[in-house]
């Protein structure tokens, strides 16, 4: 009950006031009207429909409910795009240095800069945009399709009925034309024949208007959508004269029927005939086709996942299909090769090949009968190989096998005395080569052994003045040694005395015999004891 404000009542108006209120929730009694003659629900709980005490309301109204504090302000206008006020003939002081418009400056200039502005050209004024300012609410700022009008969706919706239109007409017209030519040349074979009257019935009903076929698989049905919704034609693409896959057997205990996802797993008909049947249950199509192809892929993926690779078949299917396809062509290549292996190995009965004589004689249907202690009772027993290696077998032109001959710790061939496994014999030439090396090698351990008895004994060497061997008809000239001596001295006493070097100097490379005897002569070795008195 809607209530101006909280009153004090007695117990009887008490009383009386939940009576009427029962009555008005039962439709016993009228509702409650407001002060702008609405009529009140009785159902609205007390606590929503009795007003604050600071709005000092005089009558029941749910007006405190409404929002009060509007904004006259406020308005749903949006910005009108593009629209211009006023273009001027010269450029107006404070305007737009690029363009010459009055309602942004050079900065916020959208337009193409020009090379000389508006400003100096007084040419091709640009017109003033209609600026506008609104105040919007919360949801207003934040309302993302604020200003939208949707008369503009109508185009996209008309582009693609023309498109669909063209479509269609694209469609009937290669249709007649197929059953055009069909009809002609049924035409020149039989003429008059009833194949060509049904051709003309076709061609016909083709000929009809999509709209007016089929009329009882159409369902007119509302399609709601954001524009307030619109009547659209869905075909019925069931047909009627099938009979439902939930009647064709009875049974309680046949396949069972899921009426949510209209699907039957198992066969209803197990024990018919299958040339038949039309329906042999939901799994036939999961375990045939493509869906088995697809099945083996998923379970390829969580296979390949659990062991490590990264590949997941909703995330990248390419690439898991390709890894499925190397893996068949892998697991194809190993199934050949351990078939060729079992094959080269025990062999292929089918084959026509013929078989070997080893494995026929290989064989025998003798009986043996052996005691507890393994000792023969009746029958031969089987000659048991003594070596796996093979015996008496001459390899590399030998007379003998490794290990006929053994010779200070190894072992080798006696027919060349080798002790190299695996080559190739020599013969009693390779018997004599190998005692002369021995001799050989003996002489000149002895003699090594008696040259390091012997002493040493070095040559003097004479080595000429620039460090090789002196050559015996070596002469040196006296008066050109003299000469040497004194350029050498000049020189030594000019190194110690920077004052007495000259400025004009003249350097000569070609050093004679005597220059270098002077050199030797003059030169002071540090490890001289005597070289103080040299200088």
């Amino acid at each position: 009950m809607a209530t101006a404000s909280v009153t004090f009542k007695s117990r009887e108006d008490h009383r009386k006031q939940l009576e009427l209120e029962e009555a008005r929730k039962a439709g016993l009694a009228p509702a409650e009207v407001d002060e702008d003659g609405n009529e009140i629900n009785p159902h609205i709980p007390q606590y929503m429909s009795s007003a604050p005490w600071y709005l000092n309301a005089e009558k029941p109204s749910l007006k405190h409910q409404r929002k009060w504090k509007s904004d006259p302000n406020y308005t749903k206008s949006w910005y009108d795009r593009g629209a211009k006020l006023f273009q001027a003939n010269k450029y107006r002081k404070g305007a737009c240095e690029n363009c010459g418009a009055m309602t942004h400056d050079k900065k916020s200039c959208m337009e193409r800069p020009r090379n000389v502005g508006a400003k100096w050209t007084n040419v091709n004024i640009a017109p003033d945009e209609k600026v506008e300012s609104f105040e919007l609410d919360y949801d207003g700022k934040r309302d993302r399709w604020n200003g939208y009008d949707p008369s503009t969706y109508t185009r996209v919706i008309a582009d693609y009925e023309a498109r669909e239109e063209a479509r269609k007409k694209y469609l009937k017209e290669q249709q007649l034309k197929k059953l055009e030519e069909k009809d002609t040349e049924k035409d020149d074979e039989n003429v008059g024949s009833e194949d060509d009257e049904e051709d003309g019935l076709r061609i016909d009903e083709a000929k009809v208007d999509e709209s007016a076929q089929m009329d009882f698989a159409k369902v007119e049905k509302r399609v709601r959508t954001t524009g307030g919704g619109s009547t659209g034609t869905v075909r019925n693409l069931r047909i009627r004269e099938d009979t439902a896959k939930y009647l064709l057997n009875l049974d309680v205990n046949s396949a069972y029927y899921d009426p949510k996802t209209r699907s039957m797993r198992e066969d209803p008909l197990p024990d018919a005939d299958p040339n038949d049947k039309f329906y042999v249950g939901d799994n036939q199509n999961r375990l045939s086709g493509q869906a088995l192809e697809f099945k083996q892929l998923n379970i390829h993926a969580w296979e390949a996942f659990e062991k490590g690779q990264d590949i997941h078949m909703q995330a990248a299917p390419s690439q898991a299909e390709l890894l499925y396809k190397s893996f068949k062509v892998k697991k194809e290549m190993l199934k050949s090769e351990h078939k060729d292996k079992i094959m080269e190995k025990y062999g292929n009965a089918a084959s026509e090949d013929t078989i070997p004589r080893e494995l026929l004689l290989g064989q025998s249907e003798r009986e043996i009968e052996y005691d507890r202690t393994g000792r023969i009772i009746k029958g031969q027993d089987v000659s048991l190989p003594k070596s796996k290696y093979e015996e008496d077998v001459f390899i590399n032109n030998h007379t003998t096998v490794w290990g006929s001959w053994w010779k200070d710790h190894q072992w080798g061939y006696k027919c060349c005395k080798q002790t190299i496994k695996n080559s190739y014999c020599t013969g009693l030439a390779g018997i004599e080569a190998a005692e002369a090396s021995a001799d050989l090698m003996k002489a000149n351990m002895a003699r090594k052994e008696a040259a390091e008895d012997e002493p040493v004994q070095h040559e003097e060497k004479r080595l000429a003045t620039w460090g090789t061997d002196v050559p015996q008809d070596l002469v040196l000239d006296p008066k050109k040694l003299a000469e040497s001596l004194k350029k050498e001295k000049g020189r030594r006493n000019e190194e110690r005395d920077e004052k007495k070097r000259k400025y004009n100097v003249h350097f000569d490379d070609q050093v004679t015999v005597e220059d270098m005897e002077a050199y030797r002569m003059t030169k002071i070795h540090h490890d001289d004891p005597m070289r103080a008195f040299l200088k």
